[in-house]
């Protein structure tokens, strides 16, 4: 059958799929499980005949939301909690991957960037910065403690201000995503040429190691959360201006939904990023050189995991579950 045909022939039925989803309509569990099986036999009929089609990509999305819908409103024996970040979260981090590489992207290019002015504009820094800033550190460089501005204030004081400060930056990644993405994608930008150049001051000062010890053991999760947070925004950009076949309304409460999920799933992260900064950053380079790379690496691996391995391993036995169950 050819792909119009195929999708002439299943017009209608998709699009009361649509309704059960978006509509104000309520079913049941069972309606919502018979449907999703229909749709999966499509799914897999378009993915067998016509793979490289954007009706897969159209179907695969209705499926999923259909998915996500029956475990919405079916009772589970698991805790909620446990299943929005052991489940929930993954499904949606594999279905928007894309946004996230775009952001990581991104974020590489920008930062890259910063490196790079800096190390041909020796003003750069101090435009970026600020002077007070630079000069403060070259004065603690001196003194031999480049990071000696993660000591200043009390453990809790410092670790409240740090976390706070973090979680707005990481709401205006995400929700300046409103503007078409625009906003989120400046946000991004600032931050990410502001770390380039950061990064290079170190180097320029033949200090690069030593504020990796001490910068890195919070910024692993900090930086990688940011980024994710900007991925989220990324999404609920392109839920407004690229709704498929849905309306632009329900393509942006779709978005949102599903982004907001991920964004609140970066929330941990950044709260355990502000702890290690305001508790465990000042002793950086009084610890042993082992400990700072084990806190470092690990902190960076288990965010990775979560947001880049994790999601493909759930989807994988939810796809394994979807076939056994037919």
């Amino acid at each position: 059958m050819r792909e119009v045909a195929f999708i002439k022939q299943n017009k209608e039925k998709w699009l009361e799929f649509e309704q059960a989803i978006f509509g104000k309509a309520k079913k049941n569990p069972d309606e919502l499980a018979s449907l999703y099986i229909h749709l999966v036999n499509d799914l897999s009929y378009a993915q067998t005949y016509y793979p490289k089609s954007k009706t897969v990509v159209y179907l695969n999305h209705l499926a999923s939301q259909i998915y996500q819908k029956i475990y919405k409103t079916k009772r589970e024996e698991t805790n909620r909690l446990v299943y929005f970040f052991k489940t929930e979260v993954p499904l949606l981090v594999y279905e928007y991957r894309r946004y996230i590489l775009y952001a990581f992207l991104l974020f590489f290019l920008c930062t890259g960037i910063g490196v790079i002015s800096a190390h041909n504009d020796a003003t750069f820094v101090r435009l970026i910065l600020g002077d007070s800033y630079v000069n403060m550190t070259l004065e603690n460089i001196e003194k031999g403690n480049p990071v000696a501005v993660y000591k200043g204030g009390s453990n809790w004081g410092s670790f409240i201000g740090i976390t706070l400060n973090n979680l707005i930056v990481g709401a205006k990644c995400y929700v300046y995503g409103i503007f078409g993405g625009i906003g989120t994608f400046f946000v991004l930008i600032q931050n990410s040429i502001m770390l380039g150049s950061f990064q290079y001051f170190f180097y320029h000062e033949n200090v690069f190691w030593e504020s990796v010890r001490g910068i890195w053991i919070h910024g692993a999760m900090e930086i990688f959360g940011m980024v994710i947070e900007a991925g989220c925004g990324f999404i609920l950009g392109a839920s407004i201006l690229f709704p498929k076949t849905y309306s632009r309304v329900n393509s942006f409460k779709t978005g949102f939904k599903d982004s907001l999920k991920i964004f609140l799933a970066t929330i941990p992260f950044t709260i355990a990023a502000g702890f290690l900064e305001g508790f465990i950053t000042r002793y950086s380079i009084d610890m042993p050189r082992v400990l700072n790379i084990f806190i470092i690496l690990g902190t960076l691996s288990i965010i990775a995991y979560y947001f880049l391995v994790y999601p493909f391993i759930v989807n994988r036995k939810t796809t394994k579950n979807h076939v056994s169950t037919l």
